[in-house]
């Protein structure tokens, strides 16, 4: 028997990151952020998704798209760590992973049947870029799948806080209204790497066709400009 097994890609998300910069770095960190999922064309079958809105979160797994490497490493710098500390990668989320596959719960807030892409899921809190392939979909079981008392080693030990948001009228005003929200949201998660705090550099990354921009001194974060992406 052959111990290699063929994973087909059953669907990709959709969303506003167009590049891994920006994401959250865990799934439900930023529940105002949305994102479709939309099935390949061999898996829009609705009976497929039969029973799944009785559920209020699901289980998604999927590629790191963007993190394929043709050799692996038994260990990982985690930025939780400054980026100096080396850990075992199967004591990590990293991607950079002998498989990259990574694995998120999200909120599931719909399903809609679409008469030419079949069932499309809209979901929140995902930590996913866009366009990443997604192998598999499962209900999230609160009785089994919740573990409350969880220690959560030394993930846990250097928490972050949230940073102060200032964001200047002129630069918000070119967000779309509705995705503002999630946008402080995603900011106020700092966006950074963790090992990188310089207060004179300025930051940026894709979000919605835009290009923002900041600044981060101390728990303070600042907007210093928004810009349409050219080609958008």
């Amino acid at each position: 028997m052959s111990d290699i097994m063929q994973l087909d890609i059953i669907a990709r998300i959709h969303n506003d990151f167009p590049t891994k910069f920006g994401i959250p770095r865990q799934s439900g960190l930023v529940n105002d952020l949305q994102s479709i999922i939309v099935f390949e064309p061999k898996y829009r079958n609705p009976d497929a998704v039969r029973g799944l809105e009785q559920f209020s979160h699901i289980w998604l797994l999927w590629q790191f798209s963007e993190a394929i490497r043709e050799q692996w490493s038994p260990t990982v710098r985690p930025p939780r760590l400054g980026g100096n500390t080396r850990m075992g990668v199967f004591a990590t989320r990293s991607p950079f992973r002998p498989n990259p596959i990574g694995l998120s719960s999200v909120q599931l807030s719909r399903i809609e049947i679409n008469d030419e892409l079949g069932p499309i899921l809209y979901v929140t809190g995902a930590d996913l870029m866009d366009g990443s392939p997604i192998y598999d979909i499962k209900p999230y079981l609160p009785y089994t799948d919740a573990h409350p008392d969880a220690s959560g080693g030394f993930a846990c030990s250097n928490k972050d806080g949230f940073l102060q948001v200032y964001f200047p009228e002129q630069w918000l005003a070119m967000v779309p209204e509705k995705k503002r929200d999630s946008l402080i949201g995603v900011l106020a998660q700092d966006p950074r790497p963790a090992y990188q705090n310089s207060p004179e550099r300025i930051y940026g990354f894709q979000f919605a066709g835009l290009e923002i921009r900041f600044m981060v001194q101390d728990s303070l974060l600042t907007v210093c400009e928004v810009k349409e992406v050219v080609g958008n």
